[in-house]
């Protein structure tokens, strides 16, 4: 039995490991960096429908705030940070199988808004996942293959106009017996799937390797859901997110001049949502 329990983590672990690798290549050498730190507020409503046959019809709000950025001055700061909206419909033809399918509207409050294409992005998604429960305890497994749609300007050797990621989540609950309350923890791997060439990494400094895809976003979260009754929950929780993304900058007269610049983020976020189930 305990060797079934870790079944689905091993899974997890084999599906990411292959993208893992610290060796990066530039036309100039090794890329510069840049660290940011964030500390949010988060605020989100939950809306959720289900019906005996298995269907299930999802509507949530997230807002975003920043209370710290370590790359803003006083001069620039803006609190609101993202704001996305998420319908989704889901199946369960059985307890613990389920698909889902969605889209999302964001809105970045950091981009310019004299233009409505910077600042507006698209996502569409499809996902599935397992469960299994044993006593109190459920543990689930997320795959989830997520289109991100830009209307902006944008060089496609930079930066992609349809851009698919790949995220992983690995989520292990506990319902208490006496108490209304079920705390949780989650993680959460990003893996890029269409990266332009110039961004994606290459193994030993050498250009003549095959570059590949890579991990973009480990996520996690620690909470604790409060059953107010039948309908009504609150979600407190707790995240930490670490970002990597390679920003690209190539001249348009010498397109042989190549700079890669490593953008690293940590983000702590303190939030709170309100579920409606029915």
């Amino acid at each position: 039995m305990n060797k079934l329990r870790l079944l689905p983590l091993a899974v997890f672990c084999l599906l990411c490991a292959h993208s893992w690798a610290w060796e990066y290549y530039t036309s100039d050498g090794y890329p510069a960096t840049t660290t940011q730190t964030l500390v949010q507020m988060r605020v989100g409503a939950d809306f959720q429908k289900k019906w005996h046959n298995g269907l299930r019809l999802h509507l949530s709000e997230d807002l975003r705030f920043d209370m710290f950025n370590s790359l803003n001055d006083i001069s620039s700061y803006k609190s609101f940070n993202k704001s996305y909206t998420t319908l989704s419909v889901g199946y369960a033809p059985i307890s613990y199988f389920k698909v889902d399918a969605g889209y999302m509207l964001k809105i970045m409050g950091t981009k310019d808004w004299s233009d409505h294409n910077e600042w507006l992005r698209h996502r569409v998604f499809l996902g599935v996942t397992g469960s299994y429960k044993f006593d109190n305890w459920k543990l689930s497994l997320r795959e989830r293959a997520m289109l991100e749609i830009r209307t902006d300007s944008v060089n496609p050797l930079e930066k992609n106009q349809y851009d698919w990621t790949l995220r992983s989540r690995l989520t292990l609950e506990y319902s208490c017996r006496t108490q209304p309350l079920k705390p949780y923890v989650w993680v959460e791997l990003a893996n890029t799937l269409n990266a332009p060439e110039y961004q994606k990494k290459y193994a030993n400094n050498d250009s003549q390797n095959k570059g590949h895809q890579y991990i973009t976003k480990v996520h996690s979260a620690v909470g604790l859901k409060w059953r107010l009754d039948k309908q009504n929950t609150l979600n407190f929780f707790y995240r930490f997110n670490y970002d990597y993304d390679r920003d690209i900058n190539i001249k348009r007269k010498d397109t042989s001049v190549i700079r890669l610049t490593e953008e690293r983020t940590f983000q702590h976020a303190i939030g709170v949502a309100y579920e409606f189930g029915m």
